[in-house]
């Protein structure tokens, strides 16, 4: 038998179900989209650099650890210290253009996609709060009958 987790131990029928974080999802699909383009990144690096410098296994070692780091971001960017993380790894992202120029522009552009993520991300989930409180609102002064 499956370990269950708190939430589903606390579970009774008939609570509604706890909304999730449009910008923790929105987040998410960033960071793994990010983690690929690092991997490949490394990959190219490796075959770019194996053969003319010497030794191209650091830069894939490099492409792996980043895209680990950013797919485990995943797990952690609800909490206020995994988003700071987040935009460290963009910055990360960026400066990794110091071995490969191209990818400054992809660094650039992973974090246009990234504060835009975070912006209306933060803004849906602030409507949808308020939308909830509004229903709930409105049950309490209408119970069914």
């Amino acid at each position: 038998m499956a370990k269950m987790t708190k939430s589903q131990l606390a579970w009774r029928p008939g609570m509604p179900k706890k909304r999730r974080s449009t910008r923790v999802m929105f987040a998410s699909v960033i960071l793994t989209l990010e983690a690929l383009a690092v991997l490949f990144a490394g990959l190219a690096m490796f075959g770019l650099r194996g053969r003319v410098e010497g030794g191209g296994v650091p830069f894939l070692i490099m492409g792996i650890v980043v895209a680990i780091a950013l797919v485990l971001t995943c797990a952690v960017v609800g909490k206020r210290w995994g988003t700071a993380l987040g935009w460290v790894l963009q910055v990360v992202l960026i400066l990794m253009g110091l071995f490969e120029p191209m990818m400054f522009v992809v660094g650039a552009l992973f974090l246009l996609s990234w504060a835009y993520a975070m912006w209306q991300g933060t803004k849906i989930d602030l409507e949808n709060a308020a939308r909830a409180e509004e229903q709930a609102q409105w049950e309490a002064e209408h119970p069914e009958g």
